[in-house]
């Protein structure tokens, strides 16, 4: 995998990363400033009011989902992990096969009085990955990479479905999103290694190539919410 590639990985490892994000990019295009839920799809005023909520998301490696929502005000933790599957408590490997069913995924939990629900959807899919791409994302191929929104209450679905419907009805996109909407049956986080990974190497190449660029993204795109 480009993943694999370590801090002290030679100049050649580098330009072929740079290659193969460059082939990557030429299919996913540039991350866009996509339109807010519609208000009415977002609010839910019979709804008891909480301290805090949860979204499951999936799109592509979970290192640059859950580096883009820490930097998001009112989450309060994202933690990466695996959802979507069968197997309980996964390892990394078994998850890589392809064989558990389950994507690579990010717990986000959050505090409705700083940010909806809604929000944290157009910020998934504006800079957190390209919806379009089916079991893929970027350099990284097969179905535990897929989009996914995994929703928790019949009101994230309804939120979700009707975004989606509203980006497809503007013709947000070229291509068809591919998103699947599935009900939450369980998230298992992943091994620590991979929890704050971006933090913790800044510098790989992967993570400089394919990650920093969601980042620096969701600051320009959304400096109100964007928080260091």
């Amino acid at each position: 995998m480009t993943r694999s590639l370590s801090n002290v990985a030679g100049l050649l490892a580098v330009i072929t990363v740079a290659l193969v994000l460059f082939a990557a990019r030429a299919t996913r295009g540039a991350s866009r400033q996509l339109p807010e839920p519609a208000a009415a799809t977002v609010v839910d005023l019979t709804a008891p009011s909480a301290a805090e909520d949860t979204a499951v998301l999936a799109g592509g490696c979970f290192w640059g989902i859950e580096a883009v929502f820490e930097h998001v005000k009112g989450v309060k933790s994202a933690v990466s992990g695996y959802a979507g599957g069968n197997t309980a408590n996964p390892s990394y490997e078994q998850v890589s096969s392809g064989d558990t069913g389950h994507a690579e995924s990010v717990e986000v939990i959050y505090d409705p009085a700083q940010v909806s629900y809604g929000k944290l959807l157009q910020i998934f899919f504006s800079v957190g990955h390209d919806p379009t791409q089916l079991n893929r994302q970027g350099p990284d191929h097969g179905t535990q990479y897929r989009s996914a929104i995994f929703y928790n209450t019949p009101q994230q679905q309804r939120v979700a479905e009707s975004y989606i419907k509203q980006l497809t009805v503007a013709k947000t996109f070229s291509r068809p999103i591919v998103t699947q909407l599935a009900k939450l049956r369980a998230f298992f986080p992943a091994e620590e290694y991979h929890q704050d990974y971006l933090a913790h190497h800044p510098n790989q190449p992967y993570i400089v190539i394919n990650d920093q660029p969601k980042v620096a993204a969701l600051k320009k795109q959304f400096p109100d919410i964007y928080r260091n």
